[in-house]
């Protein structure tokens, strides 16, 4: 894939459940490299988009392309899909029976059929990216929920993703434990990772992000780089910004 063609695309897409809109014509480009920071009051569609980019959910019209792939192609090739893009949930998803380095292993293994020598170099360099390599050997259930929060992170970044996906990945987690987490993706905007974060952390929003996405009623309602949020073209958007900082 060249440079300037961009590495995610949605145009014009659209989705309901039922009988209500979620998404109505969202189109916005990401380019390889790039933060961008989709924000937005709850119900808005921030989500949906987001799992529509991972294919979680299917599109009822509009086209989505992500790592040169279209996602409604009959010969869309789902497995490489997943290996192109992690994504971190707002809950941690970790096997409670299996340590840090297990977790973070199994994909490896399973997915990407590394040896168990291969798989354990691997989750021990990208603990280490998320501060957690001490903790290689303990359950889920003696972590923090930063801790495990970091932990998913690292088993997304094990898959050498070209895009990463966060989704509120830090909506359940006290101020302090916030903190650590988005310390972790900086770090990971600063050294290139392609990212689209979902998120309520303006100010966080504001320092790392590329480009903002403000959603309202389904629709790209306002976008631009990080001083949309300083100084608000809609209503919309002045009222968010108003009630979120």
């Amino acid at each position: 894939m060249t440079d300037n063609v961009p590495i995610v695309r949605l145009d014009r897409v659209q989705k309901s459940f039922g009988a209500a809109r979620v998404l109505d014509g969202v189109s916005f480009d990401v380019q390889r490299g790039e933060v961008v920071a989709i924000v937005g009051k709850s119900g808005s569609g921030k989500s949906t988009a987001l799992r529509c980019i991972d294919r979680l959910e299917t599109i009822d019209g509009g086209q989505i392309t992500v790592c040169g792939q279209s996602l409604d192609s009959p010969s869309l090739d789902l497995r490489r899909l997943r290996r192109e893009v992690g994504i971190v949930f707002q809950s941690y998803n970790l096997f409670p029976h299996l340590t840090v380095m297990q977790n973070v292993s199994l994909a490896l293994r399973k997915v990407r059929r590394k040896s168990a020598a291969e798989a354990a170099t691997i989750a021990q360099r990208v603990l280490h990216q998320v501060g957690m390599a001490d903790k290689a050997q303990a359950y889920p259930e003696q972590l923090s929920g930063g801790q495990q929060q970091r932990v998913a992170i690292a088993r997304s970044l094990a898959m050498e993703p070209q895009l990463m996906l966060f989704d509120e990945v830090t909506s359940a987690l006290d101020p302090e434990l916030t903190g650590e987490v988005l310390q972790v993706m900086e770090s990971l905007a600063r050294g290139g990772m392609t990212m689209i974060l979902v998120t309520h952390e303006m100010a966080f929003a504001a320092k790392v992000a590329n480009q903002i996405i403000f959603m309202h009623a389904g629709r790209v309602h306002e976008a631009g780089g990080p001083e949309i949020l300083a100084a608000p073209q809609t209503p919309e958007l002045r009222r968010f910004v108003g009630n979120g900082l």
